[in-house]
C-alpha cells in the first residue's frame, strides 16, 4: 500500500488537477464553447484516474487488515456514499438506466448526423459563393474597344490562398511540433510513468502514438478532400484550378476536422499493437491530450505544399545522423537503433526536424527477444514462464 501511496504523492496528480481547474477558471469567459467543454472532460478524465488509484489503495490496505479490520468504517462511511452516488432509488431504476442509455445513443447518433449536415451546408456555401463570383464576372461589361494598338495582357491566374500562406503555416507547423516535443511528450511520459515503471515501454508507446497519430490524420485527410472534390467539382469552371480550390477550402476549414473520430482511431490502433502493453486497470485515453494536438498538427501539415510526414522508424535500423539525436542514456559507440523516442520530420524525402532514438549494442538481438516477450507480457504469468 505505502508504495502506491508514494507514486501517487509522486505523481502530484492532485496538485495538476488543481492548476487545471485555477486555469479553467482563469479562462473560462473568454474560451469558446468548445474549449470549455474540452477542459472539462480532460479534468473529468484526471479525476477519474485518481479515483481509481484510491481505490485500489482502498483494496490493499483492506486487504492488510485481514478480514475484520477496517469493516465498520466500510460500512458507515463508504457503503452509505456508494449508495448514494451509484444505486437506484427505485425497483425499476435498471430499466430506467438502460433507458437512459440507449437515448444517449440516440442522442450521439443525432449528433454525428448534425455535424455531417453542417459539413455539407458549409460545402454547400463554399460552391454558392465560387458560383456567384463567376456570374458576377459574367455579367461585368468587357471593353470592347481599346485605344492602345497593343493586345490585351494575358490574365494570369492568381495562387489562391493556400499557396499565399503556405510559407507561413509551414514555418508555424514546424515550431508547433517542436513544441509538442518539448511539452506535451514529457507531461505525458510524466504521467505514464505513474502507472508503468518501464522507461523504454513509456517512450514505446508515446512513439507509437505519434506514429498511429499522423497515420489516422492522414487518412481522415483524404477522405474529407474526396467529399470536397466530388462537391466542389459539380459546378467548377474559372481561371483557378480544382485542386487549388479545394485545398483553399480544407485551409479555411479545418475545424470541420473530426479529430475525436482520429483518436478513437488511434487509441484502437494501439490497443491492438504487440510492441506495447499497459496495465490492465489502466487505458490509453489517459494520453488523449497528446494524441488529439498530434492529430491536429498532422492533419494541417496535409494541407501544405509539399506536405508533410514522419520519417519511417523500424527498430534494429542503422542509425542515422541526418535523421535522429541519441538520447543520453544510448550506447554512444553503437550503430544501430534500439527503440525510438520520437520521429523525424520530413518534406520531400529530406529530413527538416530532428527525432530522437535510443542506440545499444546488440539492438537486433534486443528486439527479436522483445517481440517475442511483447505479447507474451500481455498474458498471465504462467504464460510467460512457458514462453520464457
Amino acid at each position: 500500500m505505502a508504495d502506491s501511496l508514494r507514486r501517487l504523492v509522486s505523481a502530484e496528480s492532485c496538485r495538476l488537477l488543481q492548476e487545471k481547474l485555477e486555469n479553467w477558471y482563469r479562462d473560462y469567459e473568454i474560451n469558446t464553447c468548445d474549449q470549455n467543454l474540452n477542459r472539462c472532460c480532460e479534468i473529468i478524465e484526471m479525476n477519474s484516474v485518481i479515483q481509481g488509484q484510491l481505490f485500489t489503495i482502498l483494496n490493499e490496505t483492506s486487504r492488510e487488515g485481514g478480514h475484520y479490520a477496517g469493516v465498520e468504517t466500510i460500512k458507515t462511511r463508504l457503503l452509505p456514499w456508494l449508495g448514494t452516488c451509484f444505486s437506484c432509488a427505485t425497483s425499476g431504476g435498471l430499466f430506467e438506466s438502460g433507458l437512459s442509455f440507449i437515448q444517449l445513443d440516440r442522442w450521439n447518433d443525432y449528433e454525428q448526423q448534425i455535424q455531417m449536415l453542417r459539413d455539407e451546408i458549409s460545402i454547400l456555401d463554399a460552391q454558392k459563393s465560387v458560383l456567384q463570383s463567376r456570374l458576377a464576372r459574367s455579367r461585368s461589361p468587357s471593353p470592347r474597344r481599346s485605344r492602345s494598338p497593343s493586345p490585351l495582357p494575358l490574365r494570369s491566374c492568381s495562387p489562391g490562398r493556400a499557396r499565399r500562406t503556405n510559407a507561413s503555416r509551414h514555418a508555424c507547423l514546424v515550431a508547433r511540433f517542436g513544441d509538442i516535443y518539448a511539452h506535451e511528450r514529457l507531461d505525458a511520459e510524466t504521467l505514464l510513468r505513474t502507472y508503468i515503471t518501464d522507461k523504454e515501454m513509456v517512450q514505446r508507446i508515446i512513439y507509437t502514438a505519434a506514429v498511429e497519430s499522423f497515420q489516422a490524420a492522414k487518412m481522415a485527410y483524404r477522405q474529407f478532400k474526396m467529399r470536397v472534390r466530388k462537391t466542389l467539382s459539380l459546378g467548377h469552371t474559372g481561371l483557378e484550378s480544382l485542386e487549388d480550390t479545394v485545398l483553399d477550402y480544407m485551409v479555411r476549414h479545418e475545424d470541420l476536422y473530426d479529430v475525436q473520430a482520429s483518436v478513437n482511431e488511434v487509441i484502437r490502433s494501439m490497443n491492438m499493437n504487440p510492441k506495447i502493453s499497459f496495465p490492465p486497470e489502466v487505458d490509453f485515453i489517459v494520453i488523449s491530450s497528446l494524441i488529439r494536438e498530434l492529430c491536429r498538427v498532422a492533419f494541417s501539415m496535409q494541407t501544405l505544399i509539399p506536405p508533410l510526414d514522419i520519417a519511417f522508424g523500424m527498430d534494429g535500423e542503422l542509425f542515422s545522423e541526418t535523421k535522429y539525436h541519441r538520447s543520453l542514456d544510448s550506447d554512444f559507440t553503437a550503430a544501430l537503433v534500439a527503440y525510438h523516442v520520437w520521429p523525424a520530420l520530413m518534406e520531400n524525402d529530406v529530413v527538416i526536424v530532428k527525432g530522437e532514438a535510443v542506440t545499444k549494442r546488440g539492438a537486433l538481438k534486443i528486439h527479436c527477444v522483445y517481440s517475442v516477450l511483447t505479447p507474451c507480457l500481455q498474458h498471465d504469468k504462467s504464460t510467460c514462464r512457458v514462453c520464457l
